[in-house]
C-alpha cells in the first residue's frame, strides 16, 4: 500500500477498507478475479472489530462466494484454460476429498452465513472467522492450480 507523505498509516488502511468495501465488483469478474475478491475480503474480515465494517464485508464476501459458486457450473474461458494447463503435475492445496470447487464454495457459504447471523458467542465466531479466512485462501489458490493436461 502506497502512502502519501503527511498521510498516517490508518488513514491509508481506512482508504484501503473503504474502497475494499464499497467499489462494486464487475460483471465481467472471472473465477480467479472472484476468488481474489473473496481472498481480500476474509483478510480484512479477520482483522475487524467494527460491527458495521464485520456486517458489510460478510454482505460482500457472500456476494462474491454466490457469483463464484455459479461460476463453477460454467464452462472456463480459454484464457483461464491456458493459464490452468499443467506442465508438471503440482501437489494440490486442499486434500483429495475437497477436490470439487463447488463443494468448497458452499462450505465457506455456510461459514459466512454463521458468521453474519452474529449469534455466535464471540470465541466461537471468531474462531469460525478464522476458520473461513483459511478455507477462502485455500480456495482462492485452489481454483488456480494447474489442473488440465496439455495435448
Amino acid at each position: 500500500m502506497t502512502t502519501m507523505p503527511g498521510l498516517s498509516y490508518a488513514l491509508s488502511e481506512e482508504s484501503a477498507i473503504h474502497h475494499l468495501i464499497t467499489l462494486p465488483l464487475p460483471d465481467s469478474a472471472d473465477l480467479f478475479e472472484l476468488a481474489d475478491a473473496c481472498a481480500a475480503f476474509v483478510c480484512v474480515l479477520v482483522e475487524t472489530d467494527d460491527a458495521e465494517t464485520h456486517a458489510t464485508l460478510c454482505e460482500r464476501l457472500q456476494h462474491a462466494l454466490n457469483r463464484l459458486r455459479t461460476l463453477c457450473d460454467t464452462e472456463l474461458p480459454p484464457h483461464l484454460i491456458a493459464q490452468l494447463i499443467e506442465g508438471e503435475r503440482v501437489t494440490s492445496c486442499v486434500p483429495d476429498c475437497w477436490q470439487e470447487t463447488a463443494l468448497q464454495v458452499d462450505y465457506a457459504l455456510a461459514l459466512t452465513r454463521a458468521i453474519q447471523g452474529r449469534t455466535l458467542p464471540p470465541n466461537v465466531a471468531k474462531d469460525l472467522t478464522g476458520l473461513l479466512h483459511d478455507m477462502v485462501w485455500l480456495l482462492a489458490e485452489f481454483v488456480k492450480e494447474p489442473y488440465i493436461t496439455a495435448h
